[in-house]
């Protein structure tokens, strides 16, 4: 079945385009996510690259990623949790898991994924090597492919696209870019090498300056946009998962270009941000209450919130993961279902998506989100997800 697949997907080139659209937000109109890989705060914005790009936006210093290894941060960004997946082996989450593609299709937003040196659209393999036998593209960067809310659907595979800097002409990416066909939501991840996980902060950087500095001044790309440039996880993992963040584009207010934003966020903020941005529901999961980001909440109304506790805050290291559905000592713990109880009742009032709310209605499975700050993590696990 899975190899059926896999040949219909390449010998019908699935969705060679991605449907566009125009749904105008409060704050921007188009929003693209790059991570990089494997990067304490520190040393990424202290590589030239990376500093002459936060010097043209805003340096987010207290990002957080979810947790380690590099696969479970990639799920929280879209699934807001990682349902305990404490490794990079092959998953797919279940297909009652909804992600912030279901959020975004609530209103025909168009979103696609970008992945460098992937062969071709819908590609479900673990990975794809060049001609020297190193990785180059690798299934555990790609936040869509690992739910089969995506795979099961041929139109939704149909986005999740390659891009290439050697060879653009087969590059789905630059073919969107030059018909000004570019989704308003994407996902970038560059290949092994170029992330910095084979490679370095120096690659790393190299290649965002490469890809993004002529993108920054084309029409075609930046059409009120906003660029979140960050890493998966932080290299040490003794310590606190402190990564930076960086938002650029046309989007970001002139007055706070070369500015630093110390607000507490974490990759949950990556789907509050959208949801926000684009009155659309939540997920009823850890995005209820993640902060937006500052400069989009000044145009949506959200607040920005701190800890209460400063100590308590310092005990949290998201360096670790806890139980849960997908982790490989702990199999027997069910996914938590939605918190539906947060169905505006939440401290920002959203609805969660209602074909969410139909899905759990009938569940007995037990919950753990909060529209607090407070993501649990292994120090701090939800009460009968410890590892």
């Amino acid at each position: 079945m899975f190899f059926a697949k896999i040949l219909a997907l390449a010998g019908l080139g699935v969705a060679a385009t991605v449907p566009t659209s125009n749904v105008k937000g409060k704050a921007f109109d188009r929003f693209v996510v790059i991570y990089f890989e494997n990067q304490n705060y520190e040393k990424a914005i202290g590589d030239p690259n990376f500093k002459w790009l936060a010097n043209k936006g805003i340096t987010l210093s207290n990002y957080f990623a979810a947790t380690h290894p590099s696969q479970p941060n990639y799920m929280a960004s879209i699934a807001g949790d990682y349902f305990g997946l404490d490794d990079d082996r092959v998953i797919d989450s279940p297909a009652e898991v909804a992600t912030v593609i279901d959020l975004l299709e609530s209103k025909d937003i168009s979103w696609a994924h970008y992945q460098e040196d992937m062969p071709y659209t819908g590609f479900e393999g673990g990975s794809y090597k060049n001609s020297r036998g190193r990785n180059d593209y690798v299934r555990k960067h790609n936040p869509g492919i690992m739910h089969k809310s995506v795979t099961d659907s041929y139109e939704r595979l149909g986005r999740i696209k390659n891009m290439s800097h050697i060879g653009t002409s087969r590059s789905e990416f630059h073919k969107d870019l030059k018909k000004n066909a570019l989704p308003q939501w994407m996902f970038i991840t560059p290949n092994m090498t170029s992330d910095g996980h084979d490679s370095s902060v120096t690659t790393a950087g190299q290649w965002c300056r490469f890809f993004l500095e002529p993108l920054l001044t084309n029409s075609n790309f930046m059409q009120n946009t906003l660029v979140l440039v960050t890493w998966d996880e932080s290299e040490s993992y003794s310590r606190r998962n402190n990564i930076l963040g960086i938002l650029v584009g046309d989007a970001v207010p002139e007055k706070l270009v070369g500015t630093t934003d110390s607000s507490f966020y974490n990759h949950y903020s990556e789907i509050s941000t959208v949801s926000a941005n684009w009155d659309l529901p939540t997920l009823g999961r850890w995005d209820v209450g993640a902060n937006v980001y500052k400069t989009v909440a000044d145009k949506t109304g959200d607040k920005i919130r701190k800890w209460d506790n400063d100590q308590e805050f310092k005990s949290y290291y998201w360096n670790d993961c806890y139980g849960g559905y997908l982790n490989s000592e702990s199999t027997d713990k069910p996914i938590p279902k939605p918190n539906l109880s947060l169905d505006q009742n939440s401290f920002n009032g959203r609805r969660i998506l209602q074909s969410v709310k139909d899905t759990w209605a009938n569940s007995d499975a037990p919950t753990y989100y909060t529209d607090s700050l407070k993501v649990s993590d292994s120090q701090h696990p939800p009460k009968g997800y410890e590892q």
